[in-house]
């Protein structure tokens, strides 16, 4: 099990939360939309939208060792999407593939980076197990936590992590099909300096308390589940960043159970014309929060921000937490 790690210190980015289910500038609006503000920690389980390869590998064959998908081009990061035409999304999808080919040739269909790509290569029978495999580590679903941001009345629309989901060299994944839990952080791994801290904690039950159906750099967009219980949920308008100022401000997240707690934060910049949409540094001034996690720790990304009783932004930073559910990673 791999987790991505990065640092965190006292003074974070902040960024001008995208509101609606489509990542957009926060601007004014004539009938006065109200947000409910999030802070609860949830547990995100993502497809990759096909089979990623996460490693390369040798084949053991009867007549030796093969490396069929690094002799093909297939390099780690590329998701496997189809072979010979027919439509990949999980790891069995890709098995009952190389089974059906019988040691022929087979077109494998790739995305990388964006692109397509197809690389004809030929399946070995391992001496093992007897099975088809062409050297590589793969997985097909994506999981780990991060915090909600808020929730559109009404719509229940709703925004959260705050940032992009990546993988361990920093570049943005595609992912598909995801799906949002409540989790219980059931412990803190304190942040320090040079050492990044996290949240950890366990997703509640199986039911599925929304879907996201965009992820874009600014984080997940979807609906909440129309049975879900804002009667203890705080409701808020959302201010543009013109008005965002330096000084006092609030985050709400959850370092402890399902229920948030509001902490004091001081905005120490305003660039509201930045082009990445980080348009805040933010200093932690919380003594509690300081005591409890040592600052912003993994897992509280997308934690609303409110200045002046408004929702201004989320706390967010390049990185997401991901980490690979040991049964859905597999050697092929």
């Amino acid at each position: 099990m791999r987790k991505l790690k990065f640092f965190i210190a006292a003074l974070l980015v902040g960024m001008t939360f995208s509101f609606g289910f489509w990542p957009r500038k926060v601007e004014a609006r004539a009938e006065t939309a109200k947000y409910y503000i999030g802070g609860m920690t949830a547990g995100f389980m993502l497809s990759a939208g096909g089979t990623e390869v996460i490693g390369l590998s040798e084949v053991f064959a009867e007549d030796g060792l093969h490396r069929p998908a690094e002799d093909a081009g297939i390099r780690v990061g590329d998701t496997i999407v189809a072979v010979d035409g027919i439509r990949i999304k999980t790891i069995s999808d890709l098995n009952n593939a190389l089974e059906r080919c019988g040691g022929k040739e087979v077109l494998v269909s790739l995305r990388r980076k964006g692109e397509t790509a197809e690389v004809p290569l030929v399946p070995v029978k391992d001496k093992k197990s007897g099975n088809y495999k062409i050297g590589v580590l793969i997985r097909d679903t994506l999981a780990g936590i991060g915090t909600v941001t808020y929730i559109e009345q009404g719509t229940g629309r709703f925004g959260a992590l705050g940032h992009a989901v990546c993988d361990e060299n920093r570049n943005a994944l595609e992912v598909s099909d995801p799906k949002v839990y409540l989790c219980s952080v059931i412990g803190v791994a304190k942040g320090a300096r040079g050492k990044a801290g996290e949240l950890r904690g366990l997703f509640v039950n199986e039911t599925v308390l929304a879907k996201a159906e965009c992820v874009k750099d600014t984080g997940l967009y979807g609906t909440f589940e129309k049975n879900y219980d804002f009667s203890r949920s705080e409701l808020v308008e959302a201010a543009p960043i013109t008005e965002a100022t330096i000084g006092k401000a609030v985050i709400y997240s959850t370092v402890d159970g399902v229920c948030p707690q509001k902490y004091e934060i001081s905005i120490a910049k305003v660039d509201a014309g930045n082009k990445e949409n980080k348009n805040f540094v933010i200093k932690v001034t919380d003594e509690r929060l300081l005591d409890e996690t040592g600052g912003i720790v993994q897992g509280m990304s997308g934690s609303p921000i409110l200045q002046n009783g408004k929702l201004i932004g989320a706390v967010t930073h390049v990185y997401c937490i991901i980490w690979i559910p040991a049964m859905a990673t597999r050697h092929f």
